[in-house]
């Protein structure tokens, strides 16, 4: 699993719910819930960021120089 699938994975179950559960109260589908879960690489950043505002977090495109300072 990578960080992203056991966080939300971990989070939605801490919060005791379902995947379908989950995903209607994020407004996007099961199976977004379920490919980002599964760690799936593909996925749409738009849809994921819906998902993690559920716990108060967003992604963001990171400049590998920025990093390193």
């Amino acid at each position: 699993m990578n960080p992203l699938s056991t966080f939300v994975k971990d989070r939605r179950k801490e919060v005791n719910l379902t995947q379908e559960e989950f995903a209607d109260r994020a407004g996007v589908a099961l199976t977004v819930v379920r490919k980002i879960e599964q760690g799936k690489t593909n996925l749409n950043m738009d849809k994921v960021n819906q998902v993690l505002r559920m716990f108060g977090h967003e992604l963001a495109p990171v400049n590998s120089k920025d990093l390193n300072e």
